[in-house]
């Protein structure tokens, strides 16, 4: 796509078509729609990488290869890993409640209608699995405004989004557990939560904190130098300058964020989910999405099963439970803390194809069948579970690429 691809597009990947690409990147910046963009397009082995515009809007220091981005949900894939991982160390099972290491979800209440009251409810007809944290299926998560259970969780600083709370895991599931759920435990989706009591479950079924587990077993392994959920001071000048889209107007201003000026420490709460956000770049992520695409293995062994692999990236919610929340994944499915699709929807949506978006502009999908891997990383906040046209042509372009 640029200077930075080393030469001749290779990997079955038209070379013209792969400098189309790079032009509608290029608009996207300078039109306005992101500061700056890495577009990444691997394929057989082959990398294609371009980096456009400023790390900050009216910034110096142009967008590199190496920039650092707020990864938000894109570390839901990454939790679901780390889960399965104990899984097939028999340290956890899928179909095992959680009550032993998280008594705080033992013996729920759920409510009787989900935008009822909070005193209006009933025992949970049965315990919350492993199972269904990582189907997202335990029974709350993100909840419709203006209902008592929303009020709630925001009252109790349950924060659903890239910032988190601000304290630590302990506390925040004991909050969490003082309220009822939503839904009764597998019966239906709901988006988010899973993956913070994930982060929870692995620190307590292994005895180390979450971010010491994600190092010690996925990091390190695959090479992801520049993945963490804080930075060396060394590391700061190449963090991307977040923004966000005025919704009246479109214009962008800073995105203000609870860790301004402390990303070279570690959060209180290091989450499962995305907030506060783990950090990484377009070849740290590429090399996650490598080891998933080359079913668990890497090139110094295996991270996981071909099985267990094939089993995250299977379609696991009935259309019941589905219903309703259509928006997040289209015509497809939810895996194990990521998308599966389950159609040819799109000329970029296929049956296979699985990921996952970050909320602060970030995207990430593995397609088994076409061997390919695509990574778009913006610093512009989405406004909606739709992504902005930038990364819809984005997807267009890297599939049309496609010259075999």
């Amino acid at each position: 796509m640029g200077d930075q691809d080393g030469g001749q597009a290779t990997g079955g990947l038209s070379r013209a078509r792969l400098g189309r690409l790079r032009e509608v990147l290029e608009e996207a910046v300078a039109c306005g729609d992101a500061p700056g963009v890495v577009a990444l397009v691997h394929r057989r082995g082959e990398t294609h990488v371009a980096a456009l515009g400023a790390l900050a809007l009216g910034g110096d220091a142009p967008m590199r290869r190496d920039t650092i981005f707020r990864m938000a949900s894109m570390i839901k894939p990454i939790t679901a890993v780390a889960t399965m991982i104990l899984v097939e160390e028999c340290r956890l099972r899928l179909g095992d409640p959680v009550d032993d290491l998280l008594p705080e979800l033992a013996a729920p209440r759920v409510l009787r209608r989900p935008d009822g009251p909070l005193d209006d409810t009933v025992p949970a007809e049965r315990a919350i699995t492993v199972r269904d944290l990582l189907t997202f299926r335990l029974g709350t998560g993100m909840v419709p405004a203006e209902c008592p259970i929303q009020k709630a969780m925001a009252e109790a600083g349950l924060e659903i989004g890239p910032d988190g709370p601000a304290f630590g895991p302990d506390e925040w599931i004991a909050r969490l557990g003082a309220l009822p759920l939503v839904h009764q435990p597998g019966t239906a989706w709901m988006y988010h939560t899973g993956a913070d009591v994930l982060g929870v479950l692995i620190a307590r079924a292994t005895g180390r904190p979450f971010a010491d587990f994600l190092r010690e077993r996925v990091f390190e392994p695959l090479g992801m130098r520049d993945t963490g959920f804080h930075l060396p001071e060394e590391k700061l000048d190449r963090l991307a300058v977040p923004y966000a889209a005025d919704p009246e107007t479109g214009a962008l201003s800073r995105r203000l964020e609870p860790r301004e000026g402390q990303w070279d420490r570690p959060p209180a709460f290091p989450s499962g989910a995305g907030g506060p956000s783990l950090l990484s770049t377009a070849d740290d992520y590429l090399a996650f999405c490598r080891m998933l695409l080359r079913k668990g293995r890497y090139d110094g062994g295996r991270i996981l099963s071909r099985p267990a692999v094939g089993l995250m990236t299977t379609d696991h919610l009935t259309p019941e439970q589905k219903a309703g929340n259509e928006v997040f994944f289209g015509p497809g499915g939810w895996g194990f803390g990521l998308a599966v699709g389950a159609s040819r929807d799109d000329l970029a949506i296929g049956p296979g194809r699985f990921g996952w978006t970050g909320g602060l502009g970030t995207e990430a999908y593995v397609d088994p069948a076409e061997d390919l891997v695509g990574i778009l990383l913006t610093q512009r906040a989405l406004a909606s579970p739709l992504p902005p046209r930038v990364f819809q042509d984005f997807w267009t372009l890297a599939y049309a690429a496609i010259d075999d």
